[in-house]
Order: structure tokens, then sequence, then C-alpha cells
């Protein structure tokens, strides 16, 4: 089979919630980033084949074709065709997925895998509210599916409690791990470790126009006595707004390619999808499954975890990569070097492709060769990755 090449990976700096890109329509905001991507690594907006965008909350701003609207907001010619694509948190590492295998499959050369969400003016579970459900309609977990688990639904919130109790970790273990990955994201913010793969956005300020180029959700002044201040989601848990994701606003994309391509359009290659995967396992606890998917990754590569340099684990919550290092025996050193969605944000739809761009400027910057990525995702399907940096 063909090799699938990365030309490069790009995102957006992590906007807060209602921060400083909560003013630009998600279409435009996706649109920067694939215009940004066609200009910096030099292909003719021609030869772009599909885009294969990344969005959950596919309702509003970015409902009626958003994949497609995005690329109409884009440099890109208007015959580039375009669709959208929901794995929940993984959905646009399954738009990675996806490229790379019309890629390795012969049947297209260049395409784009991306992400974007805006969650300040598309909150999370909206579809759900703007469909009115009344009590005589259920929500998206049928009577049968509750019957069959023994829940009245899946939520994430809970998944994560569960976790962190079946891995033994208290508060202050979740506390620490929230203040390392605020530590993690402002040592790469003061080294410049980000420059490479963040696209400048230009916004709207009280002063005029201005960049939009740094993390707004990193905190630097993050200390162990202020996350430990805050209250739990529910009486008596573990998981607060400070262990958990940050609620973001972001988008992110990256050039897949054949080694075709490579050679009619004189591009370079910064990396190789080595091996991929996805599976999925208990609705009800969710988050655990990365443990799963990697487990399937590393066999299907004929690898173990040793082999690889750098890990990206999502940090939806703390509980998710504290558990998958004490499943897997990975080295904490190597896991979300620059730190994760704890600091940086986790922006739904783009946060696959986003981990993806860290991943692999990490690796070069670092001097390391493999590199895998794994995200939860809702009803507990996870995404694995393994990237070769070239």
């Amino acid at each position: 089979m063909a090799d699938a090449y990365i030309v490069d990976a790009l995102r957006t700096a992590g906007g807060r919630r209602n921060g400083r890109l909560s003013g630009i329509h998600p279409a435009d905001l996706a649109g920067d980033v694939l215009s940004a991507l066609v200009e910096r690594t030099g292909i003719a907006p021609g030869a772009i084949e599909d885009v294969v965008l990344g969005c959950v909350s596919q309702v509003g701003e970015q409902s009626f074709a958003f994949a497609r609207n995005a690329v109409l907001a884009s440099t890109l010619p208007v015959g580039t065709p375009a669709t959208t694509v929901d794995r929940q948190c993984g959905s646009s590492q399954q738009a990675v997925h996806f490229a790379a295998q019309a890629v390795m499959s012969g049947s297209q050369d260049v395409v784009i895998a991306a992400g974007a969400e805006s969650m300040s003016r598309v909150p999370m579970f909206s579809n759900q509210r703007i469909a009115g459900l009344g009590e005589d309609q259920g929500g998206p977990i049928s009577a049968r599916i509750q019957r069959r688990f023994g829940v009245p639904g899946f939520s994430q919130f809970d998944g994560a409690e569960m976790l962190a109790r079946k891995y033994g970790f208290d508060r202050e273990q979740l506390d620490r791990y929230a203040l390392e990955s605020h530590r993690r994201a402002t040592a790469a913010q003061d080294a410049g470790a980000f420059e490479r793969e963040i696209v400048p956005i230009s916004i709207e300020t009280p002063d005029g126009l201005a960049l939009h180029r740094i993390d707004e959700g990193v905190r630097t002044d993050a200390s162990l006595e202020k996350i430990a201040g805050m209250k739990t989601l529910v009486e008596g848990g573990m998981i607060t707004a400070a262990n958990a994701s940050q609620i973001s606003d972001g988008a992110s994309a990256t050039l897949i390619v054949s080694e075709r391509a490579l050679k009619a359009h004189g591009l370079t290659p910064i990396a190789r999808i080595h091996a991929m995967t996805v599976t999925a396992g208990d609705p009800v606890i969710m988050l655990e499954e990365p443990v799963n998917a990697t487990a399937r990754l590393l066999d299907r590569a004929g690898m173990t975890i040793g082999d690889i340099g750098l890990y990206e684990v999502n940090e939806a919550f703390a509980p998710v990569p504290l558990a998958w290092l004490k499943a897997t025996g990975a080295d904490p050193a190597a896991l979300n070097v620059h730190g994760g969605a704890i600091a940086i944000g986790h922006p739904l739809g783009a946060s696959g492709t986003r981990l993806f761009a860290t991943l692999v400027h990490a690796l070069r910057r670092h001097g390391k060769r493999y590199g895998l990525q794994t995200m939860c995702e809702a009803g507990g399907i996870a995404n694995a990755t393994i990237v070769e940096a070239l």
C-alpha cells in the first residue's frame, strides 16, 4: 500500500470561550487555516482533491455543509469539494485517517484533513437544545439503549469520575496533573515551540486589528492552590473546571499527499502516517478506550510503547492521560510535552488535527522519530495514530 505523507500541519492559537476568536464566524476561522495551509506549503490550490473537516456541533453557524462553507470562505477554488465528519472529540483525527486512507488507496493524491469548532458561538449540546425535545420525545439515547446499559444516558463527566476511581486517583493527583499541563504549555510558549504550527488570525480589538497568535487559555500563573480551590462539578467528586479541558474556539488542518504528489508538486514532507486504528468499548465509562486503541495500534504496527518517542493523549479530563500512562507504562516525560487541552483548550472538532500539528512539530523539535496520538470520544470510541517524523 502507498504511503501517506504530511507536508505541513497548522492550527490557530486556542481562543478562550467568549474570548479573542469568538467574534469570527466558524466557517471563516476554518477558511483562514485552509488558506494558510495552502500558502505555507506552496501547493497549487487547484490540486486539492478534497477537504475532510471534523466538527462536533453541526448546527447553526456550523451546519449546512460546514466543510464546504469553510472552503468557500478560503482561498481554495470553488471547485474544491469538502465533507464534514463527526466522530465527536476525535472528528478531525478521523479526518486525518480518512484523508490518509484515500491517499494510501491511490484514489486521491492531495487531501486536506481539518477541523474547526467555535464553542463560543455554537455551544456544546446546542443541537439537542435547538431540537426542542419535549417530554414525549427522547434524547439521542433511546429507551432500548438505556435498558441495555442500565443508565439513563451517557455522560463524559460521570465517565471521568468513574475512570479516576477505577485507576485509584485522588483529587490532588488530578490537580497536580492539571498544573503540569499549564507549566509545560507556558514553557513551550516561552521557548517559541508553537510558532511553526500556529497560524496568526486577524481579529478586531478595541484598539483596532491585531493578530491572535498565543494560546489564550494557558495560565502562566497557575498554582496548585488555585486549582485545588475550584469546586467539583458534582458533590463528592474529583473533576473540576480546572482539571478538565477548557472550552475554546479554534481550527486546524494538515496536508496529506501521496509520493506521486510530492514529486509532481515539488513538495517536501515533514512526516508520514505509519499506522492508524479506531476502536470502541464501554460507552458508560467511555473515556478509557484510548488504552485499548493504543494496544491494538501497537500490535498492528509491530511496535511497543517504548518504540514511541512522544505521545499526545487528549486531556479531556486529567484522569484520561493518567489512566493511559498507568495502563501502558509509557514515560510520563514524553506525554503531552508542550501541555495539553487542560491548558491549551479543547475546541472539539478541531482537537484531532490540533494535537496532530503539535505532535508532528514536537517530534521534529525534539529529534524523535515516532509519535503516537490518541483521543477519547463519546460513546466509548477512540482513534489512535502513529506518525513518523521525516
